[in-house]
């Protein structure tokens, strides 16, 4: 895995051939347990690399398209598993615990609630105010530049454009680091504002 832009976050990626991008696992370690966030299939090597930092305590599900690898990694830690409160009636996988708007699964990590997705009340994470990790609606196709969900994918893009507007208006985000694309390290409150600007000009 890799280090990301802090000594406790890690990467790890497997390339989308379809959309021509990396779809991206996140690992948080911490003194009181490791979480994974939408983990995609893991190399030996950086599963080697995940038990050498701790294993993982949960895995966090932002939504049912990013079940991704989260059921077999599970096995393989004995981490329990989180999803979204929205889908707890439909969702692929049995989670241990369902999150929706304000949970904090632990302390320093706030779950937002996203409409207008794919799905309904897909996830987006805040760590500790200056970090947001988002599942399928904010990605970031090209780099340093977010983008959203094609049109048709959307269940109402009005709602997803309130979405951007509620993230955009987090004034301490430095990063973005988007589960579909290229993560933003730095400016991401700037960058979060473009998004929200560029999708009110296409409306407009």
């Amino acid at each position: 895995m890799k280090r990301l832009h802090r000594q406790d976050l890690y990467g790890w990626s497997e390339f989308n051939e379809d959309r021509n991008i990396d779809f991206h696992g996140l690992l948080w370690v911490r003194p009181n347990g490791n979480i994974l966030i939408d983990p995609v299939p893991m190399s030996s090597h950086d599963l080697n690399h995940l038990m050498q930092l701790g294993g993982a305590t949960w895995i966090i599900i932002t939504n049912s398209d990013h079940v991704r690898d989260a059921a077999n990694i599970a096995r393989l830690t004995g981490a329990q598993l989180a999803g979204p409160q929205a889908e707890s009636a439909t969702f692929p996988i049995l989670c241990d615990r369902w999150l929706g708007e304000g949970d904090e699964l632990v302390p320093g990590l706030l779950m937002l609630e996203l409409q207008g997705s794919k799905t309904p009340g897909e996830l987006a994470l805040l760590l500790d105010n200056d970090t947001l990790v988002t599942g399928d609606l904010v990605r970031a196709h090209e780099g340093g530049r977010l983008c959203i969900l094609p049109d048709p994918k959307l269940s109402d893009k009005n709602l997803a454009i309130a979405s951007v507007q509620r993230l955009a208006g987090l004034p301490d985000i430095k990063a973005v680091l988007t589960g579909d694309g290229w993560p933003i390290f730095r400016d991401g409150h700037l960058r979060l504002n473009e998004l929200l600007n560029t999708l009110k000009s296409n409306v407009a």
